[in-house]
């Protein structure tokens, strides 16, 4: 699931973004874009959703739109 966050402006800000949303439940992967302000998350979606992912923002006072998601097939 890839997010627009407006907010995220400078390094502490991915530092923020980085620390706070990886303590949410399902999350696999995380990569931060500084220069296009997106945050992409790979996530169990038996775990969460992009809506619970979206709350996780919003614990620390951060907004994230949701742009697009890409399924990833589990590799066996």
């Amino acid at each position: 699931a890839v997010f627009k966050v407006t907010q995220m402006k400078c390094d502490n800000c991915v530092r923020k973004i980085n620390n706070n949303i990886r303590f949410e439940k399902g999350l696999k992967n995380l990569h931060t874009d500084l220069k296009t302000k997106t945050v992409t998350i790979t996530y169990d979606a038996e775990k969460t959703c992009v809506d619970k992912l979206k709350e996780g923002f919003k614990k620390f006072n951060y907004e994230a739109e949701f742009i697009k998601e890409a399924k990833q097939e589990d590799k066996k």
